[in-house]
């Protein structure tokens, strides 16, 4: 089981890869904007982790069921990895379109924050392996983690999405189907995950 999760994650991976080539271009970034494509699923997507942690969490608290936390133990897992992850990809989005790395956009320097607080908080939990304890660290990161980045300034990531903005549905569904795909591979991470805790945890 862990083999086969692991197996159809770096598939989908590089199924993603493939198709992130071949998105439409923009009209000021060109090619470039790929990378933009790529780095809003990914992050999206580690967003999405952590609220179906925090979801799972709260459902193993409040029925007190232990499979419910052993999914919320996963889920947090999987979404760290991706927004780990999602951080050469911002990094990558920042060289190719402004010509440079500008390290002190808030929203990276937050991002990079709780990337090394998540990575922290986590290996934490696996040590200490209490499965309660687990389920209510990642329903107080994604909320801590929500609200810093409501109140953080916008430079370099101008609210609401361009893409949904544009009114542009090539791009908008080509971004639907690169985070339907980043979703699937986090589907798969998290089956990794569950498998590597024991076949019971699933």
């Amino acid at each position: 089981m862990k083999k086969r999760a692991l197996t159809r994650f770096l598939v989908t991976v590089a199924a993603i890869g493939l198709l992130a080539l071949f998105g439409p271009e923009e009209k000021s970034l060109g090619a470039n904007v790929r990378i933009v494509y790529l780095h809003g699923a990914w992050v999206l997507t580690a967003e999405i982790a952590f609220i179906a942690a925090a979801a799972a969490g709260a459902l193993g608290l409040v029925l007190r069921q232990e499979r419910f936390h052993r999914w919320s133990a996963a889920l947090g897992r999987t979404g760290l990895v991706f927004w780990i992850t999602y951080l050469p990809l911002s990094l990558w989005a920042m060289e190719a379109n402004w010509n440079g790395l500008f390290l002190a956009e808030p929203r990276f320097r937050l991002a990079l924050t709780f990337a090394i607080v998540g990575l922290l908080l986590q290996a934490g939990l696996w040590l200490l392996a209490t499965p309660w304890l687990t389920s209510l660290a990642n329903i107080l990161f994604i909320l801590t983690l929500r609200y810093v980045f409501a109140q953080a300034q916008n430079v370099m990531h101008p609210p609401p999405s361009p893409i949904f903005k544009s009114g542009l549905w090539s791009v908008i569904a080509f971004f639907l189907t690169l985070n339907a795909l980043t979703m699937l591979s986090a589907w798969f991470m998290n089956r990794w995950w569950l498998a590597w805790d024991g076949p019971a945890h699933e």
